[in-house]
């Protein structure tokens, strides 16, 4: 399949950037669309799937431009799967980075097992394709957060190597991580 222009169904620039980098490095020759607007996208789905299908088929059709849209969620194993699709939100409807990594902090105090993944779910919406691709990272949740770089959970999550996703810089990020994983699974689809 082959696509010249898409629109990133996003508005955090974080995550642009990372999914800028990611495509710039696949070899595709795509441009990315910039400025177009929409609408904000409730993210009402039960699943990681359901929101990134939702925020990619409503901007697809608010723009009339193929739209990738990425949920990503942080599954931690003692607390039941939580944040999971509600991570973004997880101290509250318009919480922080900060707030939400206090509160799964104070959530995990005294529990031995902090192990966690993230997992990513991209979706490409078009005229007549609908596209999807996951990626998962394992790691775990640290006791205090490390790093400037990255963001969201970025500080505490850690690698089995020890560092966490935000003492790596966006190159090394991409080469491991969650949202990287997805994007090369769907770009592997395109030409």
């Amino acid at each position: 399949m082959r696509i010249e222009r898409l629109v990133v169904a996003s508005k955090n620039p974080d995550k642009i950037a990372e999914i800028t980098k990611v495509l710039g490095e696949s070899g595709l020759n795509i441009v990315l669309v910039d400025d177009l607007d929409w609408p904000d996208v409730e993210e009402s789905g039960a699943t990681l799937e359901e929101n990134a299908l939702k925020k990619a088929r409503e901007v697809f059709e608010a723009t009339g431009m193929p739209s990738l849209a990425d949920d990503t969620g942080l599954f931690v194993d003692a607390l039941g799967g939580l944040p999971g699709v509600n991570t973004a939100r997880f101290a509250g409807p318009n919480a922080t980075y900060d707030e939400n990594v206090v509160r799964l902090l104070e959530q995990l105090q005294g529990i031995q097992d902090r192990s966690a993944s993230f997992r990513t779910v991209i979706a490409l919406v078009g005229d007549a394709y609908e596209l999807v691709a996951e990626g998962v990272l394992k790691g775990q949740i640290a006791d205090a957060p490390r790093g400037n770089g990255g963001f969201g959970y970025d500080p505490v999550f850690e690698l089995v190597n020890g560092r966490t996703l935000a003492e790596l810089d966006l190159g090394e990020k991409n080469d491991v991580s969650h949202r990287a994983m997805a994007l090369r699974r769907l770009f592997a689809e395109l030409d």
